[in-house]
């Protein structure tokens, strides 16, 4: 089996280019379809990599999954959705905006399955499987586990928040609370070795978003 090293991550950074440049360009050029496409596009540009990784090799234990995963994911993604309120310090709910009182067509997709299904397993195969598992791989032996671990958890967070800022414009608040989510992530992958912890917390982070949104929607 091939180990995870420089040219994946090269494989990574092409794609994860390539699907934002797309994604961008669709979102200037087909309009109201065009944020439909360019989510799309991102992803596809983050799942490439991800299935060529897999394909190659499956880093021990990666894909293995434990009862206490559960735990980990559903206790920080609750945490980190708690401390996300406290830094932006939103004094309502959030909610969607409507169109003579119905929601919009598509919401289901784009504020339901999009941010909670889809979104949490691409982006964390992507950012906490292939990014950070290769630069871990790539360091280890030259610096030591500890500091490769560390330039990893770091590296993989930068992009994350990155590649979510280009896309999307973002409140400071937002950034900080991105960082955390991706550093905790991608400790919690560090520590235990395990994929699905990290995209665990991913989805009931984003989980939690949407039922606030929901709420904050009716209650409007």
């Amino acid at each position: 089996m091939r180990r995870w090293r420089e040219s994946l991550l090269a494989v990574a950074m092409i794609g994860l280019g390539l699907g934002i440049l797309v994604g961008l360009a669709a979102a200037t050029w087909l309009g109201a379809a065009g944020s439909v496409v360019s989510t799309i596009a991102l992803w596809a540009g983050m799942a490439v990599p991800v299935v060529l990784a897999l394909s190659r090799s499956r880093p021990m234990g990666l894909l293995r999954f434990r009862a206490i995963d559960l735990l980990w994911g559903v206790g920080l993604g609750l945490m980190l959705r708690l401390v996300q309120g406290w830094i932006e310090g939103a004094d309502r709910l959030p909610a969607i905006a409507t169109l003579d009182g119905r929601l919009p067509d598509g919401w289901w997709w784009s504020e339901l399955i999009a941010p909670v299904v889809i979104a949490p397993l691409t982006e964390e195969f992507f950012f906490h499987g292939v990014v950070l598992v290769t630069v871990y791989s790539m360091f280890r032996r030259s610096v030591g586990r500890l500091t490769a671990g560390g330039a990893a958890i770091v590296g993989s967070a930068a992009l994350f928040v990155l590649a979510h800022s280009i896309v999307g414009t973002l409140a400071p608040g937002e950034v900080v609370a991105l960082a955390l989510v991706g550093l905790v992530g991608g400790l919690l992958v560090m520590l235990t070795g395990r994929i699905w912890p990290a995209v665990l917390l991913h989805v009931v982070y984003n989980a939690v978003g949407v039922m606030l949104l929901i709420a904050g929607t009716i209650l409007a």
